[in-house]
């Protein structure tokens, strides 16, 4: 080797070097009064392929422990979540739902078709008291999403009395011979959903005016008011917030809704959840990303109609979407679950809670065996995803109070393309301690980040997810692939701290 490749060869090994070894400052700015609202880390279980019917509610005759057909170590590793809120029973097979045909004796329940997912026969086992006893076996509140597409005004007020209404009705009566004495109570509901698609192809114009009609028969009864959610946008479809907002009042909604999905190639073929190279963990991040630049625009348009941000901005379906398994029904949306996929989901949390003063809700679609799920199941088997291991770690920030974060990122390159490399956010809970979630998309560069904390902190600990590669997965023969550890690569020296973050990792750290 002469001279010059010699000094050429060095110069590129401090190049590498250099860029292995980034650095990032950052600032925090612990003065925001800004709460991130516990329902950010809501969930979603739609009646679609496994979600209910296989993954909640089992065979009786399943060897696994269950109360009722509920399955319970499912039920106990989402209790670990703390869960704040379930949406249910859609998604799309809400409006094509009629509530009294799962109540009463299951043995008489009509077998529905649910011509949605699958063209599969429903026997209306689970209905709404076994989805609340869900809810209260899970801890969690229930948001319910009524029938605007093929129902009836009245059949969403009756629906709702049978639910809420603790006086002497035909209605409540029912609810009482259907062992539930006490009104429900339930608070969140959704008046339709996806009216702009499967919940029945509306104009905005059609939809609000619709809304209005709807939403004048959902009533308020004693003990309960009611946090109603319109049918919002499909990711960028601006001028539906912007014909809802205009025509129904502010008075008249607690929250309006926006979908976005993760789609890493096209919605005909969106790509494989299992086997991708770089170029489908770089989209799928590029795409996730793209969701910050909705919420500005969305809250942009909302902030003309309702500056004071009375009402929420409720994401009550995202995550990522990728082919079914090879071999599933691909109606039913059963996907694995990857690191990429856990990022995924840390990254858009991040996102949520930097715009809880609009974002006030949010819904992981879907929360068994259905897209982008924390547990899978198969029979008697079960497995906790990567993405349930991100909840877990963040189910810190619930109901706690922002702490703004200033930082220039790396940028993570790909081809011709470059996004941001770290994302973060933190909160500061009722008890003073510090919690701050960072994640570093970069698949191959460690990242430093330094910051100084207040001088009340005095110790640091963490947790990170992390896998040797980007595609592990969690599998039914080696569960415990993907899973939390602890984080040793922060360290406080007096305000100053200084947290190394390996390639294609998650961490969280809390300061006491």
């Amino acid at each position: 080797m002469n001279i010059k490749r010699l000094f050429a060869f060095a110069a590129f090994i401090l190049t590498i070097k250099a860029l292995s070894a980034q650095q990032v400052q950052m600032t925090m700015t612990d003065t925001s009064h800004q709460v991130i609202s516990k329902y950010i880390y809501g969930h979603f279980a739609e009646d679609l392929g496994r979600c209910i019917y296989g993954g909640f509610w089992v065979d009786s005759n399943l060897d696994v422990a269950k109360n009722d057909r509920l399955r319970l170590d499912v039920i106990d590793a989402l209790k670990k979540l703390h869960i704040p809120v379930l949406r249910w029973p859609g998604g799309c097979f809400a409006d094509q739902y009629h509530w009294e045909d799962g109540i009463g004796d299951r043995s008489k329940r009509p077998v529905r078709v649910n011509t949605t997912w699958g063209m599969v026969p429903d026997d209306n086992s689970f209905g709404t008291d076994e989805f609340l006893k869900l809810c209260k076996l899970l801890g969690t509140e229930p948001y319910i999403a009524g029938n605007v597409g093929t129902g009836t005004p009245k059949e969403m007020e009756d629906w709702l009395e049978y639910l809420n209404y603790n006086g002497e009705s035909t209605l409540a009566d029912m609810r009482r011979k259907n062992g539930h004495d006490a009104p429900y109570n339930v608070s969140f509901w959704g008046v339709g959903n996806e009216s702009w698609g499967c919940g029945g192809n509306m104009t905005p114009e059609y939809y609000s005016d619709l809304y209005k009609r709807y939403s004048e028969f959902c009533k308020d009864y004693p003990g309960t008011k009611l946090k109603k959610i319109a049918s919002g946008a499909n990711s960028d479809d601006y001028h539906w917030t912007e014909v809802c907002m205009k025509n129904i009042p502010v008075s008249n909604m607690w929250g309006i809704s926006m979908h976005y999905y993760t789609i890493v190639n096209t919605w005909n073929e969106k790509g494989s959840a299992t086997n991708f190279g770089e170029d489908g963990y770089f989209n799928g991040m590029k795409k996730c990303l793209d969701i910050e630049t909705l919420i500005n625009k969305h809250s942009a348009i909302m902030d003309k109609y309702d500056p004071q941000k009375k009402v929420a901005l409720v994401v009550d379906e995202w995550g990522i979407w990728t082919d079914a398994e090879p071999g599933t029904n691909p109606a039913f949306l059963y996907q694995q679950n990857s690191l990429r996929d856990a990022l995924i989901a840390a990254s858009t949390l991040n996102i949520f809670n930097i715009h809880s003063d609009r974002i006030k809700m949010a819904n992981l679609a879907q929360i068994v065996n259905v897209l982008q799920a924390l547990v899978l199941t198969d029979k008697e088997k079960m497995l906790l995803t990567p993405t349930y291991y991100i909840l877990d770690m963040y189910q810190y920030h619930q109901d706690a109070t922002l702490i703004p974060l200033k930082f220039q990122s790396p940028l993570y390159a790909y081809g011709n393309e470059n996004i941001p490399a770290i994302n973060a956010s933190a909160s500061r809970d009722s008890n003073g301690a510090v919690h701050i979630t960072l994640v570093n998309l970069d698949p191959r560069k460690e990242i430093t980040i330094n910051t100084t904390v207040p001088a009340s902190l005095k110790s640091v600990t963490g947790e990170i997810l992390n896998s040797d590669k980007y595609t592990d997965i969690n599998t039914f023969d080696n569960p415990g692939k993907v899973k939390l550890k602890a984080f040793t690569g922060a360290a406080l020296k007096g305000s100053a701290l200084s947290v190394k973050m390996p390639a294609h990792s998650a961490v969280m750290l809390e300061l006491k």
